[in-house]
């Protein structure tokens, strides 16, 4: 708002600038208001007076129209003297037009004299806002200052009502006073699903017997309220729907789920779409309670980790990852899990770990379900927290629990009939390793099923591993494969290089001291066999010399770099002073001969 005034000002210099004006009349909006009676209207009001009058001339409006310096601008002229008609409906339109501008400079104005951001957040809410969103909390909070700012509306629209109380229903209908007796509320729309959770209420006796977890809307439906129940979803993938639709009636796919891509192809990595997946005891153990109500299930949270991380190895976005369960007790254990085995790896935890109660309302392309319970199904029973844990998933839901304790349950039969028609074991798709697959959804592939808790963490683990030894090469492999030209002329450079490498990569010292010795033992045996080279040159009467050496050299490849250099030195030393008495031998005998001749 305060953005915008400040163009509508800027456009009330351009108009005063035209009108040869010297006053500063675009300080403030309130000294724009001033221009505008005084300036912009008058003239506007003498223009009209004059075209009563000269209607005649079809060039008049043309000629005198007070404002067509601001409008000379225009990609094309404003008018043509042509027709007397058609120009004054032009001028209409740029006054028009200039009107808008002051309109929107008296709605400003306000901020000029509102400081305070509440102040201003109060004016916008009760004078301009076309739509106000609130929590039915926040307008109980706030009912009071309300009433006292004058707040009113015609039309209330709640979302998720069926997960509201009935009292709090009533709360958001009350935010404004009534006029001359009446209320001003015209319309109330309730949208909301009670086939799902119901408000939350912590006392069981209010809970049972005074029946307060009822809802408004949950009322209108069981007294026989007409009302709209959708009969389309385009959330999931139609396979997965199958695992909740029943409850519904006659709820069908919209065509966008049926037509789209993405919902034809399958899970990279997966075998199916969706699947139940039996998990044992874990170091003989099922589920614990530390204290009363607090579930865990170690077990369910190891595995469904190590799922996690399997999925983000092959590509999958931390994002497009949720993890849900039905106790608060195993949240937090997943998150311990999660943060001993994803925080050493560098690898992001998914968008949310949370509970399937505070998840409702949200979807995400790929839910892992763990269940918890081994002895006793518990709250789960309850059909409407089932509903909402098959129902937010869009691609891929991959349930962990007991089989046997979850298929003898009567409640949850039609959805864990069709779970159990699939192998109770993760089925995956090990050749594919990245996110993205052509596979129709209807493949399955080449199955691996994982056998246990165990064979998911060793099949990540050497993954895991895999993953560093490349990362490990692809780090350190161009500081080994140092090209000739770039050792130093010494070794002492080399070992200064081989130093500074080391403190360059202090993660690993050990690499860097290897990767050090092996330029200086190229080093050494590069100057080996130059010197070698030299003596040849020197002495041509020795050719075998080079062979030697380098038969020696493959030899004695694994001696010690020093040692080489040393034996090569000698042996070449040596063979230098045969070759120095040789020659000194062969001069002697050449002069005996040539003082011998002279005599005679």
């Amino acid at each position: 708002m305060l953005v915008r005034r400040l163009e509508l000002l800027g456009e009330v210099a351009k108009l005063a600038s035209s009108l040869h004006l010297p006053e500063d009349v675009s300080y403030t909006c309130e000294t724009a208001a001033y221009f505008w009676l005084l300036h912009v209207y008058a003239r506007w009001e003498q223009f009209l007076a004059a075209c009563a009058q000269n209607q005649d001339k079809p060039s008049f409006v043309k000629d005198r129209f007070p404002f067509s310096e601001f409008f000379s601008d225009t990609p094309q002229p404003t008018f043509t003297g042509e027709s007397f008609e058609k120009d004054m409906h032009a001028a209409k339109g740029c006054f028009k037009h200039l009107l808008t501008i002051f309109q929107e400079l008296e709605e400003c104005r306000a901020f000029e004299l509102l400081k305070s951001t509440a102040e201003r957040a109060n004016y916008l809410m009760t004078k301009q806002a076309k739509i106000v969103a609130m929590t039915c909390t926040h307008a109980a909070l706030k009912r009071r200052d309300f009433l006292q700012l004058g707040f009113k509306y015609d039309n209330l629209l709640m979302e998720e009502s069926a997960q509201i109380l009935e009292i709090e229903t009533f709360i958001p209908m009350l935010l404004q006073r009534q006029e001359d007796g009446y209320a001003r509320l015209k319309r109330c729309i309730l949208i909301g699903d009670h086939h799902q959770l119901p408000p939350v209420v912590k006392n069981m006796a209010f809970q049972k017997y005074s029946h307060m977890d009822q809802s408004l809307f949950t009322r209108f439906v069981r007294l026989g309220v007409p009302y709209i129940e959708l009969n389309a979803q385009g959330r999931a993938r139609p396979s997965i729907a199958e695992l909740y639709n029943w409850r519904y009636r006659e709820l069908g796919d919209l065509p966008y789920v049926r037509e789209e891509a993405i919902f034809h192809k399958a899970n990279s990595g997966f075998s199916y779409d969706y699947q139940l997946v039996d998990v044992p005891d874990f170091r003989g153990r099922g589920e614990s309670a530390p204290s009363p109500w607090f579930y865990q299930n170690e077990g369910e949270a190891e595995f469904i980790v190590s799922v996690y991380i399997y999925m983000r190895l092959i590509g999958y976005p931390a994002n497009k990852i949720s993890i849900l369960t039905t106790y608060n007790g195993q949240k937090l254990l997943i998150r311990d899990v999660i943060n001993r085995r994803c925080k050493p790896w560098n690898i992001e935890p998914p968008s949310k770990v949370t509970t399937v109660d505070k998840f409702q309302g949200q979807q995400n392309d790929f839910i892992l379900l763990s269940l918890v319970r081994t002895r006793f199904v518990g709250h789960l029973r309850d059909v409407r927290r089932l509903i909402v844990a098959m129902s937010r998933a869009r691609l891929g839901l991959y349930v962990f629990c007991r089989r046997s304790l979850f298929e003898q349950c009567y409640e949850l039969q039609p959805t864990f009939q069709l779970l159990l028609q699939r192998p109770d074991k993760l089925g995956l798709n090990l050749e594919e390793c990245t996110p993205f697959t052509e596979r129709p959804l209807e493949e399955t592939g080449n199955i691996h099923y994982v056998a246990g808790i165990e064979d998911i963490g060793h099949l990540v683990n050497f993954r895991l591993e895999h993953l560093r030894q490349m990362q490990y090469m692809q780090y350190y492999a161009p500081h080994a494969n140092v090209p000739p030209s770039a050792v130093p002329e010494n070794n002492a450079d080399a070992t200064e290089n081989g130093n500074a490498g080391n403190g360059m990569h202090k993660a690993n010292d050990v690499m860097a001291e290897e990767n050090g010795d092996a330029v200086m033992r190229n080093k050494m045996e590069e100057d080996t066999i130059d010197t070698m080279q030299e003596e040849n040159k020197m002495d041509g009467k020795n050719p075998e010399a080079n062979d030697m050496a380098m038969e020696e050299k493959t030899v004695d490849g694994d001696d010690d770099p020093k040692n080489k250099m040393e034996e090569g030195n000698t042996e070449a030393k040596n063979k230098m002073e045969e070759g120095n008495t040789e020659a000194k031998d062969k001069m002697e005998e050449e002069n005996d001969v040539a003082k011998n001749n002279m005599e005679e």
